[in-house]
């Protein structure tokens, strides 16, 4: 749909007379209020009469918002919590454990301890090589080491004071 001069003649005459962008563009035919409005203002039409007559406005009964009161969840009490002390793991000096059971990466299987003993980087550098405790890598005495117990933060100055 082009706006030919007759159908642009048309909008501003129906515009003028105070007729909605729907009646305009009903009347036009093949274009929407939206077109009407958008035609309009590009046009400069902005002085118009109200669609609404005086006196003709119903009055709408003003809405009082009504506050609501969500529902406030209870609280979910839970006992504290118990816990025993846990007594700290005396750690063996590695030299003591290492002994003969020492391995390489070319020597290491599924069965035999995999932490690391040394620097990577110097020639000396194996593993511990020990029977590892099933289902984890390491020995008991590293996985001892690399598994600790983790304590809640504040509870070691409780047992402190």
């Amino acid at each position: 749909m082009s706006w030919t001069a007759e159908r642009v003649e048309t909008l501003e005459q129906l515009w003028r007379s105070g007729r909605s962008a729907s009646q305009i563009a009903q009347a036009l035919g093949g274009v929407t209020r939206n077109a009407v409005i958008g035609k309009a203002h590009r046009l400069g039409l902005m002085g118009r009469p109200s669609p609404i007559r005086d006196g003709q406005a119903v009055e709408r009964p003003v809405r009082v918002a009504v506050p609501r009161v969500a529902a406030v969840p209870k609280p979910v009490v839970r006992p504290p919590v118990v816990r025993a002390p846990v007594e700290p793991t005396p750690i063996t000096p590695v030299a003591e454990l290492a002994g003969d059971a020492s391995a390489t990466i070319l020597t290491l299987t599924e069965r035999m301890c995999k932490w690391p003993i040394g620097d990577p980087r110097d020639e000396d550098f194996h593993f511990c090589g020990g029977a590892n405790v099933p289902g984890r890598p390491y020995c008991d005495h590293h996985a001892r080491r690399a598994y600790q117990v983790t304590t809640r933060r504040g509870e070691e100055e409780r047992k402190a004071g």
